[in-house]
């Protein structure tokens, strides 16, 4: 099966960590619906985003996220087609202690942007092998059951 790969970073707006859980519930029951997958990194500075999933149906959640108040500057860094997932058991990971992909410097003078994409890419296969150990037994809403 053919999937579409979507990576996009913007800047928050009023970003408040607290708030986080509610907008990724919200995410999460949708990419349930749409058989999408992916992951979130979250940062005062940054929203890095892929999403994974049925072509049309990556192509319409990102459009809703495109007319998300909570953040702007939204600048789609990838998208391609692939055969496999990064993230098949995660409607949406989340990642917030990610100071390693580029300070807050670097975002402030458009890094993401010019970043190319196998460099954008690898961010997320570094997630994805973290994540390949997840906690025991945790399965919430952001992990599909895989029974």
């Amino acid at each position: 099966m053919t999937y579409l790969r979507l990576i996009y970073a913007s800047r928050p707006v009023d970003y408040a960590p607290e708030t986080l859980g509610a907008v990724l519930a919200g995410s999460q029951r949708r990419n349930i619906r749409d058989d999408i997958t992916g992951a979130l990194i979250a940062r005062a500075d940054l929203f890095l985003q892929m999403l994974e999933g049925p072509a049309s149906l990556v192509d319409q959640a990102y459009a809703r996220i495109r007319q998300d108040p909570r953040h702007e500057n939204m600048r789609l860094l990838v998208r391609r087609e692939t055969q496999w997932r990064l993230f098949p058991g995660w409607t949406m990971r989340e990642a917030s202690d990610t100071e390693w992909i580029w300070t807050p410097e670097q975002v402030a003078h458009g890094l993401p942007a010019k970043a190319p994409r196998h460099e954008v890419e690898a961010i997320f296969v570094r997630l994805w092998r973290e994540g390949l150990t997840p906690p025991a037994r945790r399965f919430t809403l952001r992990r599909k059951s895989l029974l």
